[in-house]
């Protein structure tokens, strides 16, 4: 019994010089423990950031550790230059989700900004200047309130819709639901829906957006005491992200929200290829499928709606739209994903560009362009979306005109 006790006061005080030397570690090199990102509502924009505000964003496993700071319009980026200033050269809006927020990568090394640097040293003449407008998780039809309310205003020459390959189901209703709990009649976000004639309509975000009520099964007693851990020590978050550290998790299952978002009438017969089981991330990667799911059909559809909304818009106000297809989450021709996008901007007259094909034609290893653990750009990946906008403007200079 001696030996045993002394086993275990060895085995116990090694594991507590361990987390106190993690501890230590942690704090001595990481910036902070807790991502925080402030959101507030604007009416007829939705739940945005809020503006002037600080943001704080790591994922505990890529190395970035970035505080940055909202512009004044709540974007993450640098103050809009004046309509004067805009008026003077080529003005770029950049539109789109957490591609062009780019929380991942200071404001200064953003496509955007690399993008006005290369241009002054290769097409000086141009004056080329940009402005982006992202916020993360947003599909076109979220979006439409960025340039109505922001963009417009500066009358750029070029707008460019970065798209990525998950915008398809964000344009849905039924997709958000499932993905985030929304509930289809308050959305946080403009959204579309049919009318009685099964014609798509904007609606406008609602201030007293809901969450869709699910039951849940509390959590257990080690699990809430792991997570309040967490939530104060650094070295057990990094236990936590790296899944060093086993908890019976009793979140809310796939089913339960594609259960509840069934029973409502905008998505009950679109979710019946739906089974137990199945994550929705593997629904939204049907998108890459020849054949896809009537929830992903209509996807396609809202999507389409979104982009030819863009396109009345910019024909109204003198402005050139493009989309680019970023990473290569979106491939190149004869990819599914990639082809029912360029159908989508071929019926709008709507030129694509393919971040994909310009890194291919340039030898590089896409893989060197995003971070280890997540598809978002890091600034290898920023400098070449920057290269790929470049070059399509090199050959259609007229835009500027």
């Amino acid at each position: 019994m001696r030996v045993a006790a002394w086993n275990v006061l060895f085995i116990v005080s090694g594991l507590l010089l361990i987390a106190l030397a993690g501890e230590t570690y942690f704090r001595l090199t990481k910036p902070f423990i807790e991502t925080s990102i402030p959101f507030h509502f604007v009416d007829g924009v939705g739940r945005i950031r809020k503006p002037n505000a600080e943001l704080r964003y790591a994922n505990w496993r890529d190395d970035h550790w970035l505080i940055s700071h909202t512009n004044s319009q709540g974007f993450l980026y640098r103050e809009p230059i004046s309509p004067e200033r805009a008026a003077a050269g080529c003005h770029i809006a950049f539109i789109g989700d957490s591609y062009v927020e780019a929380k991942e990568v200071p404001i200064a090394d953003k496509f955007h900004a690399q993008l006005e640097e290369m241009a002054a040293r290769e097409l000086p003449h141009l004056d080329v200047t940009a402005q982006a407008y992202g916020i993360s998780n947003t599909g076109q039809i979220n979006q439409i309130p960025f340039y109505d309310e922001y963009a417009r205003h500066l009358n750029p020459k070029l707008v460019v819709l970065v798209f990525y390959f998950n915008d398809f189901s964000d344009n849905s209703i039924a997709m958000q639901a499932l993905k985030y709990g929304a509930h289809p009649d308050r959305m946080p976000l403009m959204s579309a829906q049919k009318d009685e004639h099964g014609t798509l309509k904007l609606r406008l975000p609602d201030s007293k957006y809901e969450r869709l009520t699910l039951s849940k099964t509390p959590n257990s007693w080690h699990h809430r005491a792991w997570k309040r851990l967490v939530g104060v020590s650094y070295f057990a978050k990094w236990l936590d992200t790296k899944n060093l550290v086993y908890v019976d998790d009793q979140r809310l299952l796939t089913e339960e929200w594609a259960n509840a978002v069934a029973k409502h009438p905008c998505c009950a017969s679109l979710l019946d290829v739906y089974r137990p089981g199945v994550k929705w991330t593997h629904i939204r990667n049907s998108f890459k499928q020849e054949h896809l799911p009537p929830v992903l059909e209509e996807a396609l559809e809202y999507t389409a709606f979104g982009v030819e909304q863009f396109k009345r818009r910019a024909d109204r106000d003198g402005a050139n739209l493009i989309i680019m297809a970023a990473t290569a989450n979106m491939g190149t021709l004869g990819v599914p994903q990639f082809d029912r996008l360029s159908a989508i901007a071929e019926a709008s007259g709507i030129p694509v560009i393919s971040h994909y094909d310009y890194i291919v034609s340039r030898g590089y290893d896409e893989a060197d362009g995003r971070w280890r653990y997540d598809n978002h750009w890091n600034i290898t990946g920023h400098q070449w979306a920057a290269e790929a906008v470049l070059e399509w403007l090199k050959e259609n200079q007229d835009v500027c005109e």
